[in-house]
């Protein structure tokens, strides 16, 4: 068992894991509310008392070495277990806290809707629900679940798969006065709403030899692209959870009747340790359910 007399400064240690991360000293002293001079200092001291250089500085300039990359990659699991301990136990004896980061189009357009359901069911758990794209490290933001849009790779966290989902194309009924497209050929001459999400395997799927739509606004929120497809400003290719409810009141119709799989999943994703907290557990019974009911399972 190691010494623990021995080890670094913990002061220290988050100092130069911060830096390590952000690859910039004056990131670090704003997120550990210290000034750019303290975190040099402190990084000095630890390099002097491990023997070996953790960075290359080029003026102010500095890039982590390889073994401080190794090093902080170290730090930055243990640093978030003990943030993770540090939160179960201020939980104690209080209202639960489940915080919650999602997709955005994810937590506008399904999740939020239903969400009141599950604090009927569980009063005790008080729900945070954030919005973000961003990978963030959820440990040290102290979030306890992601809802991600992806491959499934994401180093240091647990991740299991929710479901997939389809593309299709959708307009407003009432879209150049109600005279819709009959056949997938007709796209040629429509007005066709572009977002991250290419055309291309649609197109190759119903057969049309197109090239991918170019200019125009390029919408890199879901939410406002259905919005500008609702509008009647054009055809969308939208995937199937996102714009379901649009679909469902009539404010969209479905085209053709041909869709693709998306090569991205939903994915929740947890900290080390954080599946087992009550409050994650009832979260994810509950949207296992919610999936069932909405038909997940036919997403493939």
């Amino acid at each position: 068992m190691s010494d623990l007399r021995r080890m670094p400064n913990l002061s220290a240690l988050r100092a130069f894991e911060a830096a390590a991360r952000h690859q910039n000293f004056s990131r670090a002293a704003e997120e550990l509310h210290l000034t750019h001079g303290a975190i040099s200092h402190q990084v000095r001291g630890l390099e002097q008392e491990l023997g070996l250089a953790l960075f290359e500085r080029k003026g102010r300039q500095v890039r982590v070495t390889e073994e401080g990359a190794r090093f902080a990659a170290t730090l930055a699991r243990a640093l978030g277990e003990i943030a993770s301990a540090a939160e179960a136990l201020r939980q104690r004896g209080q209202n639960l806290r489940l915080t919650v980061s999602s997709v955005p189009s994810f937590a506008a357009r399904w999740l939020a809707p239903r969400l009141g359901q599950f604090i009927e069911r569980h009063p005790e758990i008080e729900v945070v629900l954030q919005a973000s794209s961003h990978l963030q490290d959820l440990a040290r933001e102290g979030i306890d679940v992601g809802i991600r849009w992806g491959r499934g790779r994401y180093p240091g966290l647990m991740a299991e798969r929710l479901m997939g989902d389809v593309y299709y194309p959708v307009v407003s009924p009432h879209y150049r006065g109600g005279q819709l497209p009959v056949s997938p050929e007709e796209l040629a001459q429509a007005t066709l709403l572009r977002s991250n999400e290419p055309w291309l395997p649609w197109f190759r799927a119903a057969g049309l030899d197109l090239p991918e739509p170019s200019g125009g606004v390029m919408f890199e929120d879901l939410s406002m692209l259905i919005r500008s497809a609702v509008d009647g400003d054009g055809v969308a290719l939208v995937r199937h959870v996102v714009a379901r409810q649009e679909i469902a009141a009539g404010q969209l119709r479905r085209l053709f009747g041909i869709s693709v799989p998306s090569p991205d999943d939903y994915y929740f994703v947890t900290p080390p340790g954080a599946a087992a907290k009550p409050q994650v557990r009832a979260f994810r019974e509950w949207l296992d359910a919610e999936l069932a009911a909405f038909g997940a399972a036919d997403l493939t």
